[in-house]
């Protein structure tokens, strides 16, 4: 069991080569935290419908994305602000309208597989 931690080498196991594929299985900690937390992105029905829209449609403002979600701007704003604090959307502005667009191509592959169902 050479993939085992030595803090968790002293525990009872079934089958020992099985506990080291599944630890090869789900790698690094790190990439399943960053995993984990695309997800909780996702988990919002309404950051949901955001990053749908913006993966469908392109840059979109913020007052187009509240009528087309149903949401008040400011719970747009807010759930923005959240996507491009975690680098999953980014806003260009073009006058005074900022219109926003999904960037991280990880999430753009996730709602493309589950849009195929």
């Amino acid at each position: 069991m050479h993939l085992v931690p030595a803090e968790r080498a002293a525990h009872r196991t079934i089958d020992g080569h099985r506990v080291c594929e599944a630890i090869e299985a789900i790698g690094d900690p790190g990439e399943v935290r960053a995993w984990a937390d695309r997800f909780a992105l996702l988990a919002d029905p309404g950051r949901l419908a955001l990053l749908l829209a913006l993966h469908r449609v392109g840059p979109v403002a913020v007052s187009d994305l509240a009528v087309a979600t149903g949401m008040k701007d400011t719970a747009v704003s807010q759930a923005l602000r959240l996507l491009r604090a975690a680098g999953v959307a980014a806003g260009e502005k073009d006058g005074r309208v900022v219109r926003y667009r999904l960037v991280d191509p990880q999430v753009a592959a996730l709602l493309e597989h589950a849009a195929r169902g």
